[in-house]
């Protein structure tokens, strides 16, 4: 079986339905799990105190703005070679909540450095990106809105993430690019030594399993919304020529 077939509407469909169901219930476990863990079983940070705590909420809602782009990418990237809808509209559904995850990364982001830091916010290399990827994310959003062939919307949009995927990269990496800057390095890394301590490292990845879960479910309802769009177009179309 070829993951090809599943560019097929119908077969999306069938196999998204089945599937809701269940990543719906792991997201919702995942979530509550590691959100009542993190935020009422773990203990104050000797130096930031309960404001640690939005780690749980900051951390995953960061990594999920910046790979929401990638996978609007890949999507973007699987249209423009292979042509297939599936595809374009799964980027287009992506795209609102990519720009929710970016925004409440950077609400929370500024929540977090204010006592921290002692300011809302710094022209810092890290927050000064996903700042410009926010308003890649709102570009996208409005560039599908203004077109209204869904084939010419879909090319111009695969090309604008194309762009926008150096800013979702700088997002990531830029604290390793830029050495100065207030943002600290990364709470999870390959290296151990540079990961957070193991009371908030263990619920911290339950929450990034159930923001990545949240997304997966998020994207298949829009996902399935537009393809039911599009077919019901398509249907008042051939109403108006008949």
């Amino acid at each position: 079986m070829s993951i090809w077939e599943y560019a097929n509407p119908k077969k999306f469909m069938q196999t998204s339905a089945w599937a809701l169901p269940w990543v719906t219930g792991l997201a919702v476990i995942a979530l509550v799990g590691g959100l009542i863990w993190g935020f009422f079983f773990t203990p104050d940070d000797y130096k930031q105190g309960s404001t640690v705590k939005i780690i749980y909420i900051h951390v995953p809602s960061a990594m999920m703005a910046i790979n929401a782009w990638v996978m609007m990418l890949v999507a973007s990237l699987i249209w423009i070679i292979r042509r297939h809808h599936v595809s374009a509209l799964a980027a287009k559904a992506a795209a609102p909540i990519g720009m929710t995850m970016t925004l409440i990364a950077l609400f929370t982001g500024a929540i977090w450095g204010q006592p921290m830091w002692g300011t809302w916010w710094a022209w810092d290399p890290r927050l000064t990106s996903f700042l410009i990827l926010f308003l890649f994310y709102l570009g996208y959003i409005a560039l599908w809105e203004a077109i209204d062939d869904p084939d010419t919307a879909a090319d111009l949009t695969s090309v604008l993430c194309l762009v926008g995927s150096v800013f979702a990269l700088l997002s990531r990496y830029a604290v390793n690019f830029w050495n100065q800057g207030l943002h600290q390095d990364a709470s999870l890394s390959m290296d151990a030594e540079e990961n957070v301590a193991d009371v908030f490292w263990y619920p911290l990845l339950i929450c990034i399993a159930g923001f990545v879960l949240l997304f997966v479910t998020l994207v298949l309802i829009r996902t399935r919304t537009e393809i039911r769009s599009r077919r019901l177009k398509a249907l008042e179309a051939r109403e108006r020529m008949a």
